[in-house]
């Protein structure tokens, strides 16, 4: 007995669990593969070592271990994009709404033009746009979009799975290139620009714009210093009149705590400073330089036990409580905490500037600010609104001080929530189920399509209210790309016997139609973002990159940019991307049907 049939008999047939980690352990070596910024990926290399393996063992694997894992990776690009996707939605996000649009609405009507011209049934038409446009969803939803076609056995449906396989793994590494070169190579010089030029051009000029806070130099850093006070001019002075003074200079200088003949006292504004103290001082890097502390307190000093005092960076949800106006109803508790009276938002709104003044911030800074799911980086003039997320830090106690008074803090939990993770899938499951038919066709979503919209809302719910579903990156990456590569690793395998039979079955032309649904839909894009709405070009290129949902191509810009411009176009676009081109799978089974 051969080996290889020793392995089919006694391992592989028996245990098909192990033959799984197997090829999933050679899909992700594979997917290391890389030339410059393009490379393979762990879902490619999954379905590439499935055929292979899947050719040679020749093991059916059922159950209902692909449904699993694919709920799980929809759900999960269902949350990740969700925030962006409803974002998208509104009236600033249209521009680039409509681009992608364009380039997903064009991807499916060439790819459907080609199959009908080609021939192709519904799982040759599915594996062309999947692989065409590389969005690898496309494999699961026009697997189950077959499944519940009128009139189809099991037998037929299996086949036409597996011809998606078959066409994805031709198709997709052309998917892969054509965009890079297309997009970082082609179109620039055709045009005759420079891409890294204009770039570092877009990247001052937003630089320029950018309002960002205390220091002024486009970034938001921290220090703490100790300093020994040796200066008779600055003692006599209590804490409180040092920060006063500080504040009025328009600088975040604060005294958080000190020592005195050996003995550390916290921070009481009522605490007058003299000769022989040791100050911690915290401030904006920026604000202690033009302070220039050595020459108004002392000497700097390194005293390890006085700065060694328990800081905490705290997530906090602003809540519609603390709106209530200091002066107006609600009193203390209510509006003073997040809506100031004045400033650049106008009266009574609160912007980052009017909220680092209030009597509870000193020694606590806003590192991040999140609306939505989108950072909106801290500026000064940045409106702090009902649901936003800060990022707080300083010392613990004022932090957690200061985050009650703000709203409701969130503490970092590495823990997933698995009531809402699990109760979102069962319900975007329901929510799929065919229900209704007409002419014996179904009319409602497949439960896939219905997991990743049921994703969408979750993630965006949780965006409004982060106290809710978390679900941390690592969890949400594990989901994802497992889910899928699982998912795409029983496909191959069992696609890999027919893997042969079906590519004589399509014929090499699939890789010309392949080449046309991938370049088909860039260049409609272009036209239109160039020619109608005038986009800068590196801005363009990126949320062509995006809505064809190709990073491969969003590295090799970045690459030639030499710059991370490009990625700003790209958030919309990809969003939308994700979800109606893994909806295309289920629409063009219904159209090569």
């Amino acid at each position: 007995m051969a080996w290889t049939d020793w392995l089919r008999t006694e391992i592989f047939r028996p245990y098909p669990e192990l033959l799984i980690f197997l090829t999933i352990a050679v899909g992700f070596l594979l997917g290391r593969i890389r030339y410059k910024s393009i490379a393979l990926g762990a879902v490619t290399g999954c379905l590439v070592a499935g055929l292979v393996i899947g050719s040679q063992a020749k093991v059916e694997i059922d159950g209902p271990i692909k449904s699993v894992f694919f709920l799980m990776f929809l759900f999960a690009l269902g949350y990740d994009v969700g925030p962006q996707f409803f974002r998208a939605l509104r009236k600033d996000g249209l521009p680039q709404v409509v681009l992608a649009l364009i380039v997903c609405v064009t991807g499916l009507a060439t790819a459907w033009a080609f199959a009908a011209l080609a021939g192709y049934g519904p799982g040759l038409s599915a594996g062309l746009l999947g692989g065409g446009l590389t969005q690898s969803a496309v494999i699961g939803v026009g697997a189950d979009a077959i499944a519940h076609l009128p009139g189809i056995d099991a037998g037929e449906a299996r086949d036409q799975a597996h011809l998606i396989a078959v066409a994805y793994a031709v198709t997709y590494p052309l998917g892969t290139v054509l965009p890079a070169l297309l997009l970082a190579g082609v179109l620039p010089r055709l045009l005759r620009r420079d891409l890294a030029a204009e770039s570092a051009v877009l990247a001052a000029d937003l630089e320029a714009a950018e309002n960002d806070p205390d220091a002024g130099e486009g970034y938001y850093k921290h220090v703490l210093r100790a300093y020994a006070v040796d200066v008779a001019a600055f003692a006599g002075r209590t804490i409180g009149d040092f920060e006063a003074e500080q504040k009025a200079a328009g600088r975040r200088v604060y005294i958080t705590r000190l020592r005195r003949a050996g003995e550390i006292l916290e921070h009481t504004p009522g605490t007058r400073i003299e000769i022989g103290d040791v100050l911690a001082v915290s401030a904006v890097r920026g604000d202690l330089v033009a302070y220039d502390a050595r020459t108004h307190i002392g000497m700097e000093t390194d005293d390890f036990e006085l700065l060694a005092y328990r800081t905490e960076s705290l997530h906090v949800v602003v809540t519609e409580r603390n709106r209530e106006g200091r002066g107006g109803r609600g009193g203390r508790g209510g509006r003073g905490a997040v809506a100031a009276a004045g400033g650049p938002g106008g009266p009574g709104v609160r912007t980052i500037r009017t909220l680092r003044h209030e009597e509870f911030m000193p020694g606590v800074f806003v590192e991040e600010h999140w609306r939505a799911g989108a950072d909106l980086r801290v500026r000064l003039d940045s409106t702090v609104e009902r649901g936003d997320t800060l990022v707080l830090s300083g010392p613990r106690s004022r932090v957690e001080a200061a985050a009650e008074r703000l709203g409701k803090p969130v503490p970092t939990s590495f823990a997933t929530d698995m009531v809402w993770i699990a109760l979102g899938l069962f319900l975007g499951g329901c929510l799929g189920i065919p229900a209704l038919h007409a002419a014996g066709a179904p009319l409602s979503l497949s439960t896939s399509t219905g997991a990743l919209l049921m994703g969408l809302v979750f993630g965006w719910i949780r965006s409004k209210y982060p106290t809710y579903g978390n679900l941390p990156s690592a969890a949400q990456w594990l989901m994802g790309t497992l889910g899928l590569c699982v998912f795409v690793t029983v496909v191959g395998l069992n696609a890999g016997p027919s893997f042969v039979p079906g590519l004589r079955e399509a014929g090499w032309p699939l890789l010309l139609w392949g080449a046309a649904v991938t370049t088909v839909p860039l260049l409609a894009g272009f036209a239109y973002g160039h020619f109608v709405q005038r986009l800068p070009l590196p801005i363009l290129l990126g949320a062509l990159a995006g809505a064809q949902t190709t990073t491969a191509a969003l590295g090799a810009l970045t690459e030639r940019a030499r710059s991370q411009i490009p990625a700003l176009g790209t958030t919309v676009p990809y969003a939308l991307g994700n979800i109606l081109l893994t909806m295309w799978g289920s629409v063009i089974v219904l159209l090569r049907h």
